[in-house]
């Protein structure tokens, strides 16, 4: 397929800047937390700021309305630039993809979407890098990493750092995305605006240190972002330019917004199985286009399993994937729930 000079320097230059660009997470600073009152309107003090560096927003903890006065630390420190021209690049290509639709195309997008959100986010980077929910050969670890690389939402290490985080101070101010601080900061707020997927040497060790051990894991972390040049170049001798648009600027946009919808939508719509400290909630839409990712509330209830959809109908695609590949003796010790059991009772899939 002929492409212009002009579509090659779009490439070209998009990618150098998403290269030199990093997604970053927010870094926010709350003073006092009381969520554990019984009425649903909740006050966080500010840190002694004056009103006009204070931040209000608005969550909702179980269908209630919850309305926070934070020190929004990140508000003060102003955007991400990076991010947000990186973000803002690729929306923008994705936006231009409608435009060369074919059904290759279509197929790329469809093939990269499983390659890197099921294979990478879900099974590499969060049910097996994160809570250790199934054994994998060194060689297949390393494989679904660089899967999870190709969805550009970090390396490994800062990515396991944040979501284990996330599970030890779920909704509290240490908490990356939480809903508690208004639906759009935990969807894309918390990447736009502060630190807090940047974190530092010590956070790392106390969070991450089985990955830090693993020196391939820390190359491809560092590296994450090449992983989509890479892959721009082969959808290139493909198909073209039109099916990297497709393959990755879409399908990464596309994405980013389902992930983004697990730590935001299942933490405020949905049905909750399990009481859990948090506000979770299992939902099937959500689920439905990350996965199986979406049934968060029996992941919040038992984050070590390998099967987030407990029940025959909540589906659940990366539990089928890890149970085949069981069944073909490629990962061992996969942990499950049942429903029935008494929550200590998690055990070995047979």
């Amino acid at each position: 397929m002929h492409v212009s000079a002009l579509s090659n320097g779009i490439l070209h230059k998009s990618f150098l800047l998403f290269a030199s660009s990093r997604i970053l997470t927010q870094n926010y600073q709350i003073t006092k937390l009381l969520h554990s009152l019984p009425f649903s309107t909740v006050t966080i003090e500010s840190n002694n700021l004056p009103p006009n560096k204070r931040f209000t927003s608005v969550g909702y903890k179980r269908g209630k309305q919850v309305q926070n006065i934070v020190d929004f630390k990140a508000k003060r420190e102003g955007l991400n630039w990076d991010s947000f021209i990186a973000i803002g690049i690729f929306h923008i290509l994705a936006i231009g993809a409608l435009f060369t639709f074919s059904w290759a195309n279509l197929a790329a997008f469809l093939f990269m979407w499983w390659f890197a959100g099921s294979l990478g986010i879900g099974l590499g980077y969060h049910r097996l890098l994160t809570h250790r929910g199934f054994k994998a050969p060194k060689w297949l670890e390393y494989f679904f990493t660089f899967c999870g690389t190709l969805a550009l939402q970090a390396g490994a290490v800062k990515w396991v750092t944040t979501h284990r985080i996330h599970h030890a101070h779920t909704e509290t101010d240490k908490d990356p995305h939480s809903p508690r601080n208004g639906t759009y900061w935990a969807h894309i707020g918390w990447i736009m605006r502060g630190t807090s997927q940047e974190h530092d040497d010590d956070t790392i060790r106390k969070y991450a240190p089985d990955l830090i051990k693993d020196p391939v894991i820390v190359f491809l972390s560092r590296w994450y972002w090449a992983s989509a040049i890479l892959a721009g170049i082969v959808l290139f001798l493909i198909g073209g330019f039109s099916m990297v648009l497709w393959g990755v600027f879409a399908r990464t946009v596309f994405g980013w917004h389902m992930t983004w919808l697990v730590n935001s939508a299942t933490h405020l719509w949905g049905t909750r199985r399990f009481e859990t400290r948090d506000d979770s909630t299992n939902n099937a839409l959500i689920a439905a286009v990350t996965w199986g990712e979406g049934w968060h509330n029996n992941h919040h209830a038992q984050p070590t399993s390998a099967k987030h959809g407990l029940a025959w109908y909540e589906f659940d695609i990366n539990w089928m994937t890890i149970w085949l590949l069981q069944k073909v003796g490629l990962v061992t010790d996969v942990r499950v729930y049942n429903l029935g059991e008494q929550p200590s009772q998690l055990k070995r899939a047979a």
